[in-house]
């Protein structure tokens, strides 16, 4: 068995051992496709991490994808412990083209993939008066068009072989607009809006997409570089139970997961725009107090923001 750290892959998808299209395992065996693979993106940390060992805990094969080897490697030892045939690809995700390229090569050395998590993302909190449209863009590539050019490598795949199942990692703000990440929240809706309608399409076959819509999670995303302070600062959610909530999707009926379960406040916003507005500017002005904010993690609607329907 090959040990951590021999598969590399660039923007060109293409793993540093020649990963090549013979569906040919490390030891020079070929797979068998009696236990469940699964490809899951942004495994280093947080979600992907956390779904990651989730999966390979119930025994799932888990080829991990993400940029920072290190990290990769820590989550495949755990991963192999239940699932000795997990590996990693250590990718950039951010050229659509190559994501799709790399899916293909994945699909490829496994014979087969039943499960993809497309859930690497990267956030972009920018006030929009100095927001910039390369800013923009580079929210869009990675938080959008990666995770449909993977859907899309693998969706003839999974027809042709009778099934499979796509999860796509959006966001609570992929539902409603968070003021300062207009960018990141733009992406996100596109992915949401983009997986519903590919979803309805397929209605019928034996592929399923489904949509989940963390809320604010215990992730990286709230202190990296080069972004804007964020506007939330209240309690987090493990992403623990993010992972199980995905892993439940998977094999569950629903098309759309919110998890924890913050419907309320995409509900809220629906009836009542402008008090959804409001509320927003509020929560930014620190005008909502800490309990209720604590609350909405939850999935209870803060005081501060009005209920479903009533404006404040």
């Amino acid at each position: 068995m090959t040990a951590p750290g021999d598969r590399e892959a660039g923007r060109t998808g293409v793993g540093r051992t020649g990963v090549g299209r013979t569906g040919v395992g490390r030891t020079g065996v070929s797979r068998t496709e009696v236990s469940r693979t699964a490809l899951v993106t942004g495994a280093s940390s947080g979600i992907g991490a956390a779904t990651a060992r989730a999966l390979a805990a119930a025994g799932t094969t888990v080829a991990l994808v993400a940029r920072r080897a290190d990290r990769l490697d820590e989550v495949l030892a755990d991963c192999r412990r239940t699932a000795p045939e997990s590996d990693r690809w250590v990718a950039d995700l951010s050229n659509p083209e190559a994501a799709a390229t790399l899916a293909e090569a994945i699909w490829d050395s496994y014979g087969h993939l039943d499960v993809v998590v497309n859930n690497a993302g990267a956030p972009m909190r920018r006030a929009v008066t100095r927001l910039t449209l390369a800013e923009v863009e580079g929210a869009v590539q990675l938080n959008y068009l990666s995770p449909v050019a993977i859907t899309l490598a693998v969706l003839p795949r999974m027809l042709a072989r009778g099934g499979g199942t796509v999860v796509n990692v959006s966001s609570l703000g992929g539902r409603m607009g968070v003021m300062t990440e207009s960018a990141y929240s733009g992406s996100k809706f596109a992915l949401a809006g983009w997986t519903e309608a590919a979803a309805a399409e397929l209605v019928g076959t034996w592929v399923q997409l489904k949509l989940v819509l963390p809320g604010a999670i215990d992730t990286e995303i709230w202190d990296q570089p080069d972004n804007d302070p964020p506007v939330y600062t209240g309690p987090l959610v493990p992403a623990e139970e993010v992972a199980a909530g995905i892993v439940a999707a998977i094999d569950g009926d629903r098309f759309e997961h919110y998890l924890p379960d913050m419907k309320a406040v995409v509900q809220m916003k629906t009836d009542d725009i402008d008090g959804f507005m409001a509320g927003m500017r509020a929560m930014a002005d620190h005008q909502v107090d800490e309990a209720s904010v604590a609350a909405a993690t939850r999935g209870h609607f803060p005081e501060g923001l009005g209920e479903p329907g009533n404006s404040r």
